[in-house]
């Protein structure tokens, strides 16, 4: 890394000058090498992290704007609903796409820092697997799977779908399921277990979502998967529904949200 060759080149510099000065000894000389390492990590390290945030709240700034974007079309079409459903959907999917595809260029930018910053790659390929993920780039996605950090929660359900679509056996999903939790804090679990109960569902596993439901509750109390199990107890299947989630759920591409789109009433006076 740059910055630790910068930093070790600068401590050296500074006790080879002390030393060549006689002025502190040989100890004395190691602690102000020590030091200036030390130093120059610190300040190096502030004046990179400093720019990497900039460009990460610039990739941040576009998303913002696509929100803004996309909400104002919702907005309008409140009042003067589109001619279908399908059509409205298209022109959003159109829209973030646009917007997604700038993020994307703003985070190939940051890996001029990749030599400076540690774990840089693996942050930025963190980055990407989301964007690719919101416009359904499923190809890119799978390529950066190995190389994505899987540390939140939003994460971890992502892989699990992501595998769970590629037709992965449950054994596999469940590893995932399993090394998410060890992380995750009270209510911190539900996404996970929502995701992990639903495709356990999927299987005809029933019993399986059942008793991972049970598990889940016992960190959580989260009403959605209190509802889906008592569904799973009474033998009701089909009630069996992670809607309660929002929008976090519906960002997996399990499941479409179901959009009803209500035609304007003519008033007539």
């Amino acid at each position: 890394m740059y910055s630790v060759l910068l930093s070790v080149a600068f401590g050296l510099l500074l006790g080879g000058a002390s030393w060549g000065m006689d002025m502190f000894g040989a100890v004395g000389s190691l602690v102000v090498a020590l030091g200036g390492f030390a130093a120059g990590q610190i300040a190096g390290g502030l004046f990179v992290q400093r720019k990497v945030k900039t460009g990460m709240e610039q990739v941040q700034q576009v998303l913002v704007e696509a929100k803004k974007t996309m909400e104002a079309k919702s907005r309008r079409w409140m009042t003067r609903p589109p001619d279908s459903v399908k059509s409205a959907q298209a022109e959003m999917a159109a829209e973030q796409r646009k917007y997604v595809l700038l993020a994307l260029e703003r985070t190939e930018a940051l890996h001029r820092f990749d030599r400076w910053v540690p774990m840089m790659r693996r942050q930025i390929a963190t980055a990407q697997f989301q964007l690719f993920w919101m416009i359904r780039e499923w190809r890119k996605v799978d390529d950066l799977m190995d190389k994505a950090l899987f540390l939140d929660p939003t994460m971890s359900a992502m892989k699990m779908a992501r595998l769970h679509m590629k037709g992965e056996p449950l054994e596999t999903i469940e590893k995932v399921y399993a090394k998410a939790l060890r992380r995750l804090r009270y209510n911190q679990n539900v996404l996970v277990a929502a995701t992990w109960s639903w495709i356990l569902v999927q299987k005809g596993e029933v019993d399986r979502a059942f008793k991972a439901l049970n598990e889940a509750l016992k960190n959580s109390d989260d009403a959605t998967l209190k509802a889906n199990r008592e569904a799973l107890a009474n033998n009701r299947v089909a009630h069996f529904n992670n809607s309660g989630i929002g929008e976090t759920w519906y960002a997996l591409g399990l499941e479409e949200p179901k959009v009803k789109m209500q035609r304007q009433r003519m008033q007539w006076r």
